[in-house]
């Protein structure tokens, strides 16, 4: 049997990572996920819940916001609970066992392409005639 789930796309809000009762981090965010049919048909999103758990989790945390593209690379797990109104209800989540960062965050340094930013003006005493 097989249960492997490889998903790309950008997260829908900053992970929240929480602590068990024993102490173990669980980090828990959303990936939407852009679903193409025909060529010509518009495109719509799926909204996965991704988890993931220990150092994976907090790496998580610490490194992806809101916005950030990511790969996931988990199981596909199917979870039942009591809602608060008594009714059983079923949860489908990824369980992440490899999470890889597509993009750098964007800051003011890095949202400009350093190759393309203008040269800095010579400073006061500086040659402007250098050989090379």
């Amino acid at each position: 049997m097989l249960n492997r789930v490889i998903l790309i796309g950008r997260l829908t809000r900053d992970p929240e990572l929480r602590y068990t009762t024993t102490g173990k981090p669980v980090v828990r965010f959303s990936l939407a996920v852009d679903r193409q049919r025909a060529p010509q048909a518009e495109r719509s999103t799926d909204f996965i819940d991704i988890v993931a758990w220990e150092k994976l989790a907090e790496t998580v945390h610490s490194y992806l916001t809101k916005g950030r593209l990511a790969a996931v690379q988990g199981r596909l797990q199917v979870r039942s609970y009591e809602a608060k109104d008594g009714q059983r209800r079923r949860a489908w989540e990824v369980v992440a066992d490899q999470v890889s960062f597509l993009d750098r965050p964007q800051t003011e340094e890095t949202s400009h392409d350093p190759f393309l930013a203008p040269d800095p003006a010579p400073e006061d005493g500086q040659d402007e005639d250098v050989p090379f």
